[in-house]
């Protein structure tokens, strides 16, 4: 132990002293203008930020150092080395102790603080010479380095010195979540999305500090994950998706990529097995499953309801436990979805049965159950989590049995939703949801019977019967995704459409360097550096 602290001392005094070195050199170069860290374009916009006016000059000088007694906090100055590499051009060295003179550093400092109120917290300190980001764990300092990432200017100012300069905002930004919970969930059940694709999914999403992401793993139309214990689940039941394609599922080792690449970003995978209803291949593959008494085919529609598993059988008990054993040894996260949604054709007495057995067998392998908002009829404990996206009564029943809430109500947060009658992907059976009514409404108030604390926090599903490419998975999560990303961070007093949509208009560069297609709702004023962007949108899709 002393030697850790011992080489944290060393590295910090190394890089101090190498700035004081390095001083007379920099009163030549440092007459930067006047900087206002208010305005830089943040999402999501953090707790407090004030602006001091000058800029810290980032360069091919800079160097990073981190905490290197503590777990992730070097794993963190990487990402954050190659985020600078791939925005700049720039390769910035990460505690490297053989370096004679620093201009800058970035320091990546873990503190015990009592002004970081979560592990998400963070604390971003920017002056002339330094940049520090204070953290309790690497989790918060992942999120500092998001915020940084934002702040760094998309071209050099190639008038300050005689080599290309970045000129990042000189201030203090002190930020705090305003929900643990910020997920998006994708359904790729309905249709197959590989494994790049959900990677690319997470880059996005970590961008705006999202931290869950919650994976429809299967549906009437396919399974997702191979169940080593039932071969046939995806032998049979993952060559099919909605409208006849040819499907596809995620090998336990690509699933683990998945998993591993998402922790990297610290975000967490949700698995979620939908049952007892959306059942129908589960049971094509395995017909001693079914409970609807009709004979089964393959499934390539859309209609919902008509399928459950035998609830009185203990062989679907067994199946279950071996599925959920199997997903989670491979799921490091706390949490097991049990879906649970729109089981029509399951009697209630069987479903608040089914819903009780499933429950402890989660908990068996120690998992958190979540389910939709309908699993609140069943006698479920504290400890397991509803997802409302329908019915209200079920989510304040929830809270009544002192569980949590997460908010996904579908007329304000199902991403598949259409923006307008114009929009060519999506739904509307809930509601057409633009971007502004994407972002004005109140997580904490929606429904009124909830306090503050009852909520976890919020999801954005994407469900996919009406998306097959991951251009038309863009179309419908971006840009209002970044408004989510929004109400579960930034608190209430802090969020404001007028201000949110001129940030929003500000992220062009970011999402058309990710190749993002994104929906260009003329709600928002676009803009390239500053510059109002006209239509079409270059490599717009539809």
């Amino acid at each position: 132990m002393k030697k850790v602290v011992l080489l944290k001392i060393v590295l910090l005094s190394a890089a101090l002293i190498a700035i004081s070195c390095g001083e007379n050199k920099k009163k030549i170069i440092l007459n930067f203008p006047v900087t206002n860290l208010e305005l830089e374009h943040i999402i999501p916009k953090p707790s407090k930020i004030i602006a001091t006016n000058s800029a810290f000059g980032l360069d091919h000088t800079t160097v990073i150092y981190t905490s290197q007694a503590s777990n992730g906090f070097k794993e963190v100055g990487d990402f954050l080395s190659e985020s600078i590499k791939e925005k700049t051009a720039l390769e910035l060295s990460v505690n490297d102790t053989n370096l004679e003179t620093v201009d800058r550093i970035i320091y990546l400092n873990q503190t015990e603080s009592a002004e970081l109120e979560t592990t998400e917290s963070y604390q971003l300190y920017i002056s002339k010479d330094s940049i520090i980001i204070n953290a309790k764990s690497a989790e918060g300092a992942f999120r500092g380095v998001q915020t940084l990432r934002q702040i760094i200017p998309n071209k050099s100012n190639d008038t300050i010195t005689t080599h290309k300069m970045w000129l990042v905002p000189t201030g203090k930004i002190i930020d705090n979540p305003n929900f643990e919970y910020r997920g998006a969930m994708l359904d790729v059940a309905r249709h197959f999305f590989s494994v790049a694709d959900v990677k690319k999914y997470i880059d996005l999403l970590a961008y705006y500090k999202i931290n869950k992401l919650h994976l429809h793993l299967s549906d009437d139309q396919g399974w997702r994950i191979e169940i080593k214990s039932w071969p046939l689940l995806t032998a049979v039941s993952g060559k099919t998706e909605v409208g006849s394609g040819e499907g596809g599922f995620y090998t336990q080792e690509e699933y683990k990529d998945i998993v591993a690449y998402a922790a990297k970003h610290y975000m967490t995978i949700i698995p979620e097995i939908d049952m007892p209803g959306h059942t129908n291949a589960a049971s094509f593959a395995y017909p001693i499953l079914n409970g609807n008494g009709k004979t089964l085919k393959p499934y390539t529609g859309t209609r919902v309801g008509f399928s459950t598993f035998d609830t009185n059988k203990d062989t679907v008990y067994a199946f279950i436990d071996d599925v959920v054993r199997e997903i989670s040894a491979i799921t490091p996260g706390p949490y097991f979805h049990i879906g649970g949604d729109e089981s029509h054709v399951t009697k209630k007495k069987d479903y608040i049965y089914f819903v009780d057995k499933v429950e402890k067998i989660v908990q068996k392998h120690g998992k958190q159950m979540i389910g939709w908002d309908e699993i609140m009829q069943a006698n479920v404990d504290s400890s397991t989590i509803a997802q409302h996206w329908s019915t209200a009564a079920n989510a304040i029943e929830g809270a009544r049995k002192g569980s949590k809430i997460i908010l996904s109500p579908a007329k304000k947060a199902y991403l598949d939703m259409q923006y307008d009658s114009l929009s060519k992907h999506g739904l509307h059976w809930a509601a057409y949801i633009p971007v502004d009514s994407a972002y004005n409404w109140i997580p904490e108030k929606f429904i009124k019977e909830l306090q503050k604390e009852n909520i976890l926090g919020i999801e954005a599903p994407l469900w996919s019967e009406t998306i097959t490419t991951m251009a038309e998975l863009e179309y419908l999560a971006f840009p209002r995704i970044i408004g989510y990303a929004e109400l579960g961070w930034t608190i209430e007093e802090n969020r404001n459409w007028e201000d949110f949509k001129v940030r929003l208009a500000n992220q062009t560069p970011y999402l058309e360097k990710m190749n993002v297609n994104y929906y260009p709702t003329t709600l928002i004023d676009w803009k390239v550096n500053g510059v109002e962007k006209t239509m079409p949108l270059k490599g717009y899709r539809q």
